[in-house]
């Protein structure tokens, strides 16, 4: 307890509160803009850390980074059908029919309060409970994880409607882009045809941006006379935070849903995001008392998915304090930041804790 008491003193302190604010300012508009991810914005970085004492503050300035770039692509997904992450993908199926009803201002407060309850939550729960999570991380074996992406398949199958063929073909052409490029065991190049520019795979967001950004752009070029000659005007603002009562009922359970899926996908190596956004949302799809909103603009599928979202950065940080082990890019740019002060994250990391913060 003392060990923890110690940490809040030297994270509260106003030079690391500027990093945090830094970080997390940068973090939103970077998630804002596709292509532009919290991986390769650290990346850029890491040079100024090079004049730091202590790497107390550059890496409060990273987590907040990370954790801004997982909220800010809920912005142009809600008000564009344009996710500036991945990982809000799922975010958008809703969050845009919102907008479009002229709910934005709800569909930002559940997507902004969600965050924050969720990446508060899923932060406490990375300090009670690394190191058991570390060690349940580990026992995954390859049938656990080829069960782990036969769930995702079946998710996937079940999230884009009523039509199961219509489902089954979205996951195999999906499938079909995963597997071109260099196979990772094997080495060996799948489904390039010659050209040398595949051998990298498809790039997810050339993925996100073609079929969301450019895809919604073409849809409404080639219906000129279906789009509308006036926005739809936003609701009056009602309640606290934007949210009705009946909002703040029906978002707070998918709030500590999306929490509880996202925290522990996100501690599994190769768990990430994507996954337990997904879940959240088709959980909340077949169990929401009010199914018949899924479509055209349900809160729900706004709160859960960026609770998930969020409170899966929290897990991501699991395995990398305790185990050193990175589970997406943007941990492995942060493990090098590590690495820059001479601090080795691991096992006895949380025992040298107290040496590199500043005591």
């Amino acid at each position: 307890m003392n060990v923890l008491l110690d940490g809040f003193a030297a994270v509260l302190t106003p030079e690391n509160l500027l990093f945090a604010i830094i970080g997390v300012t940068v973090g939103t508009l970077v998630g804002v803009l596709p292509g532009i991810g919290p991986a390769l914005t650290i990346a850029l970085l890491l040079p100024l850390t090079f004049n730091l004492d202590s790497p107390t503050g550059a890496l409060i300035m990273f987590a907040g980074i990370y954790a801004g770039a997982m909220y800010g692509g809920s912005t142009t997904s809600i008000l564009l059908n344009t996710p500036g992450e991945s990982a809000s993908v799922a975010t958008s199926i809703e969050g845009y029919q919102m907008a479009r009803r002229g709910r934005a201002r709800a569909a930002l407060a559940t997507a902004a309060i969600g965050s924050f309850v969720a990446g508060t939550i899923s932060t406490v729960l990375l300090s009670l409970l690394a190191a058991p999570m570390a060690r349940f991380a580990v026992m995954f074996r390859a049938a656990d994880y080829f069960a782990l992406a036969v769930l995702a398949m079946v998710a996937v199958t079940a999230l884009v409607g009523r039509s199961m063929v219509r489902g089954l073909l979205s996951l195999t052409l999906g499938l079909f882009l995963g597997l071109v490029g260099i196979d990772s065991l094997t080495g060996q190049a799948r489904f390039t045809f010659g050209s040398v520019n595949l051998l990298d795979g498809v790039n997810i967001v050339v993925v996100i941006v073609g079929l969301f950004a450019i895809g919604e752009t073409l849809y409404l070029a080639s219906r000129p006379h279906d789009v509308p000659s006036t926005v739809a005007p936003l609701e009056p603002a009602r309640g606290f935070a934007w949210l009705t009562r009946d909002d703040w009922r029906r978002s707070w359970r998918p709030w500590l849903r999306g929490t509880a899926l996202g925290f522990p996908f996100g501690a599994l190596p190769s768990g990430g995001a994507e996954l337990p956004t997904f879940l959240s949302y088709t959980y909340e799809a077949k169990r929401s008392k009010h199914r018949d909103e899924f479509g055209s603009g349900a809160i729900e599928g706004v709160a859960g998915p960026e609770a998930a979202n969020n409170a899966s950065f929290s897990g991501v940080l699991v395995p990398l304090l305790t185990l050193g082990i990175p589970t997406s890019a943007t941990a492995a740019v942060m493990l090098a930041a590590f690495q820059i002060f001479n601090v080795q994250p691991g096992p006895d990391l949380f025992d040298e804790g107290a040496r590199w913060c500043g005591r």
